[in-house]
């Protein structure tokens, strides 16, 4: 019997097209200098300061002089803003606050722009950035810019080139930069020294809510806010709004003779957020009044400057090749116990600075 009229002969196929087109053509995207991002981000494009920010967050080194260049263009036309920094408990709903608050002010006419900040994988270094996905009204507002960036491992879970991705938004006309924090405890010590306002939201009913957070957190906090203060849970947030203020009036009292509030509010009552923003409004008020926000700022450059000299000095540092060799070669003897990490340390820095 022939192979063809058996049942078990297998038809040929239609025969499968290449899976890229033979005419296709690959274009690399033209990469745009710092004038022509310049003018883009001055003009509020959208997409000209995405690509702008993402130049600013790469580590490629032949992306670090055009985004120091880009940034230098846009200092001038930056600080016009109100910075505010957000940071709260595990579960406190930070994200639905930024949102309901981002609302009210592009409701009011204020340009808004969120930096979340996400935690990277100490075992693959991604990052989720699902903050779009989390504030899905917010993120298709005109008036709202949201940008979820990776923390890089850094300090505290806090991008490093947050400071500059503020510049940037400054300089697109955005008045109003919320800066959401991971909450992993010690990202609140970097931003409080990039913001002009600390915002620390707190939960009711979760507990003893003194020990839910560190007593240097709320030191630095400028406002606490009780969230979820809505149905059975109201009685609740005001118990807790009363055991908060009593908490900081032990604290020693701030520089800049401002006395942190206590409220609380709602995602679903619009009046609990506007009360929100009235009280940044009086902190703005009175130490502009005073002079302690234009002193903060120049505090705050201070600290960025030795912030930015140590990152380059450990950039440079790690660079070296000498370095890097010499690295590889001891890690084994650490591992080993025959030679100690203090040791190691110090004889690469005296190798270091005798290159």
């Amino acid at each position: 019997m022939n192979n063809k009229d058996s049942a078990l002969h297998v038809q040929e196929g239609i025969p499968q097209p290449e899976q890229v087109s033979p005419y296709f053509q690959y274009k690399r995207k033209k990469r745009f200098s710092a004038d022509a991002a310049f003018e883009g981000i001055l003009k509020g494009d959208r997409v000209i300061l995405s690509q702008a920010i993402t130049i600013i967050e790469s580590t490629a080194k032949q992306d670090i002089e055009l985004a120091n260049s880009i940034i230098e263009r846009c200092l001038p036309y930056s600080g016009n803003s109100i910075r505010i920094g957000i940071t709260g408990v595990p579960g406190v709903g930070k994200s639905t606050f930024i949102e309901a608050f981002g609302k009210y002010l592009t409701s009011i006419g204020k340009k808004i722009a969120v930096l979340a900040v996400d935690p990277s994988s100490e075992r693959s270094k991604g990052s989720i950035l699902g903050d779009k996905t989390r504030m899905e009204e917010l993120s298709i507002d005109p008036k709202a810019f949201i940008r979820p960036s990776p923390s890089g491992l850094t300090l505290g879970g806090v991008a490093r080139k947050t400071r500059e991705t503020i510049i940037l938004c400054e300089a697109a006309g955005f008045d109003v930069i919320i800066i959401e924090t991971v909450g992993v405890g010690q990202s609140e010590t970097v931003v409080k020294s990039m913001v002009d306002f600390f915002l620390l939201l707190m939960l009711s009913g979760a507990g003893d809510e003194l020990q839910g957070i560190k007593r240097g957190i709320m030191e630095m906090a400028d406002a606490l806010v009780i969230t979820k203060a809505d149905g059975d849970n109201v009685a609740k947030a005001i118990a807790a709004k009363a055991l908060y203020k009593s908490a900081l009036q032990l604290f020693p009292k701030n520089e800049n003779g401002w006395i942190p509030p206590v409220d609380t509010c709602s995602v679903f009552i619009n009046e609990t957020i506007s009360n929100i923003w009235k009280i940044i409004e009086e902190f703005e008020n009175q130490t502009k009044t005073n002079g302690f926000f234009v002193k903060h700022r120049t505090e705050q450059s201070v600290k960025t400057f030795f912030d930015w000299m140590n990152d380059l000095l450990k950039e440079h540092f790690y660079s070296n090749s000498l370095i890097e060799n010499n690295i590889n070669e001891m890690i084994p003897e650490i591992k080993i116990g025959n030679l100690s990490p203090y040791q190691a340390g110090t004889k690469l820095v005296h190798k270091y600075l005798k290159k």
